[in-house]
């Protein structure tokens, strides 16, 4: 879904209007392909994708930085440190993707993602008329002839790109006396660091939030001061390209050399010991906090289901459970532990099928309603393709329930997907999961497992969350 997206946005694009698209970190990951090719051939109506990085990995599989797919696609991008600039670079932002001509990604954090704050609006804008490009087929066709200009074009692009980063309002120098330490400060981190500084820098800052780095306030910094340190949210993107940059030899402090921690997020605190300041602790943590993993609602479908498929996949040694993305991956703690992996969205297929390839048995992948129909379908094609011996379990909340409750694709036609995909009707099983058909899902399971083929298991029960809001409107009305 986040390739069809950014495909959509770019097709709007295509026609002359804006288009906003937004993601986390590693749907970025499944959109790569429209990305970097979308910075080949440029844009029409101005393109923004907001990408929302999660450095200390609270709800994801990584903790990757999304400015390294800016710097790898050659584009410019944004990295707000407030909530108005978030504001103000999509504002601004449209009009700059036009008149470069490129994508800008706009990347945010956990902790920008996840405050709030007043803002100053601005006027509405008209919407662009519709107007696809003149010399569309010359740009949008990337045939090998024709890539080869767009990239040339894109190269020849790059000063333009640094030229606006210079000129820009969100990067800005702001000096001050001493000059032993010069600190470059890139997004959410140049908060941190003003914590540490409420009467004012005493050397010099250079914060960073449009790139690719301003060339000229890079040199500035460098050449101003004797040591530098870096102070970024996520990977070593800026530090890295400092250590190399111009061809000096500047000494440059970060999370490279220890002086900050190279994984999880930045705060206050670390910032602050990586100044030399003396950080004191005021409030201990009581031994009776403890650390509260996740866990599946009361009264969640996917409890019964990974119950029920506990008991019978006991009865075969060497049983492995594939998982996947959403909130059933919540079946890999305790007291299920019913998941032997969970990799990315769709994998819970794809991965049985392998295993199965491989001569694993039972091999058996367990995916969610919505996540089958964003990445698991074309898996399930491949194992009736090759007739793979696999049970294919698609837990139905009837919900997008982990990112939003919103409607999820599927429902309703999970079985005639299947069924066109190519799964016997016959093994395209249909339950609910309830206590009271607690035996009957086991035989189901059994009976599915021992078909020698492609075989697909339906557990159909909507999420008690989206139907407690439910019940609580219908009484409202």
């Amino acid at each position: 879904m986040k390739k069809t997206a950014l495909e959509t946005a770019l097709g709007m694009s295509y026609a002359g209007k804006r288009a906003l698209c937004c993601m986390k970190h590693v749907g970025l990951n499944v959109a790569a392909d429209c990305f970097m090719n979308a910075a080949m051939s440029g844009v029409n109506g101005g393109l923004i994708l907001v990408t929302a990085d999660d450095p200390s990995m609270h709800s994801s599989q990584n903790e990757q930085d999304n400015r390294v797919y800016g710097n790898f696609a050659m584009i410019p991008v944004f990295e707000p440190s407030s909530q108005q600039e978030a504001y103000d670079m999509v504002y601004e932002g449209f009009e700059l993707s036009e008149r470069l001509g490129y994508p800008i990604l706009l990347r945010i954090t956990t902790r920008m993602a996840h405050s709030r704050a007043g803002v100053i609006r601005r006027p509405e804008k008209p919407e662009n008329p519709l107007n696809c490009p003149a010399d569309g087929r010359q740009r949008f066709i990337l045939l090998p002839a024709l890539a080869r200009k767009r990239y040339q074009a894109l190269l020849e692009k790059q000063s333009s790109f640094v030229e606006a980063s210079e000129n820009s309002s969100y990067n800005c120098y702001l000096d001050a006396p001493d000059k032993k330490l010069g600190i470059l400060t890139t997004g959410i981190a140049f908060n941190y660091l003003k914590e540490n500084y409420p009467d004012g820098f005493v050397n010099p800052v250079l914060k960073i939030c449009q790139y690719p780095l301003p060339r000229k306030q890079v040199e500035q910094l460098v050449e101003e001061c004797d040591e530098i340190l870096v102070l970024e949210e996520g990977f070593p993107v800026v530090e890295e390209q400092l250590k190399g940059f111009l061809g000096k030899g500047v000494v440059v402090h970060g999370r490279l050399d220890g002086t900050l921690p190279r994984a999880g997020e930045l705060n206050p605190d670390m910032v602050g010991k990586a100044l030399g300041k003396e950080i004191r602790n005021y409030y201990a943590m009581p031994e009776v906090v403890e650390q509260r993993p996740p866990a599946l609602c009361q009264g969640c479908g996917h409890r019964d289901l990974f119950e029920a498929l506990n008991e019978v996949i006991r009865e075969y040694e060497g049983a492995k459970v594939f998982g996947d993305i959403g909130c059933y991956t919540l079946g890999a703690l305790p007291p299920f532990r019913a998941i032997d992996t969970c990799i990315d969205m769709g994998a819970a297929i794809t991965m049985a099928k392998g295993a199965a390839d491989a001569g694993v048995f039972p091999a058996i992948g367990v995916i969610g309603d919505s996540t089958f129909t964003h990445s698991g379908m074309t898996g399930l094609l491949d194992c009736v393709n090759e007739k793979s011996n696999v049970t294919i379990v698609i837990s139905d909340n009837e919900t997008t329930a982990m990112t939003g409750g919103q409607d999820s694709a599927g429902t309703g036609r999970l079985e005639a997907i299947c069924i066109g995909l190519g799964v016997d009707p016959a093994h395209v099983r249909v339950m609910i999961p309830l206590k009271k058909h607690f035996e009957e899902m086991k035989a189901v399971i059994r009976e599915e497992i021992e078909y020698p083929g492609v075989s697909v298991l339906i557990p159909t029960r909507e999420c008690i969350q989206t139907l407690t809001r439910k019940k609580k409107e219908s009484k409202k009305q």
